[in-house]
């Protein structure tokens, strides 16, 4: 019965991610085709066959259907889950949770996609920027639920989320304009690596 539920599960959850990405398929296409501003909820619900209340339960927005920005999925979920429940060394931790989730999502795939929204539609670069500053409020909080209310804890937590993210950024940059051959996990170890050597040198000899 077990194996049972636990297959019906997934179904379920293959399901979700499926009717998840018709949505944001239908709405790039709207947006193409129409403008942003040039289609409504309920038209992007009856292109995939949805209820509004069942978009509602996948995405926050309009502008989220168009980037793909979905409720959270549950791999994610259980891969957060178990770097709070880690006891290593915190930037590691972080930086391992940080490929998994590019691994699981792969944004490479939904850059040029992505890209073309922007160009067409400027203004849905704010929503972008609001959804990155949403998910490093995420990250800060899921640190402090590793390492508590100790001296300086929300600030590290902030420096710790803004410096991966700006060494993502960066990896980011070499694999889709540098078409880098490296892959995403040894770009940005590497560069974390310097990182480290640059930010905490070895104590000199006395």
């Amino acid at each position: 019965m077990h194996f049972v539920s636990k297959s019906a599960d997934s179904t379920r959850e293959q399901r979700k991610r499926e009717t998840s990405r018709a949505l944001t398929d239908a709405a790039r296409r709207l947006t193409a085709e129409r403008g942003f501003a040039g289609f409504t909820v309920e038209e992007l619900c009856a292109e995939v066959g949805v209820s509004r209340r069942t978009f509602f339960n996948y995405f926050e927005s309009k502008e989220n259907a168009v980037f793909g920005f979905a409720a959270i999925d549950s791999r994610q979920e259980a891969l957060e889950a178990v770097f709070v429940a880690e006891s290593g060394e915190l930037l590691d931790d972080f930086l391992r949770l940080t490929i998994a989730r590019f691994e699981l999502f792969n944004p490479l795939d939904d850059a040029p996609a992505m890209f073309a929204v922007i160009e067409q539609e400027p203004r849905l670069l704010k929503a972008a920027f609001e959804q990155l500053a949403k998910n490093e409020r995420r990250d800060m909080a899921l640190i402090a639920q590793r390492t508590g209310d100790g001296d300086d804890a929300e600030l590290r937590a902030e420096v710790m989320v803004h410096t991966v993210g700006a060494l993502v950024r960066l990896c980011m940059d070499q694999l889709l304009h540098h078409h880098s051959t490296e892959s995403f996990r040894d770009l940005v170890s590497r560069r974390l690596q310097i990182a480290r050597a640059v930010f905490a040198p070895a104590q000199k000899a006395d």
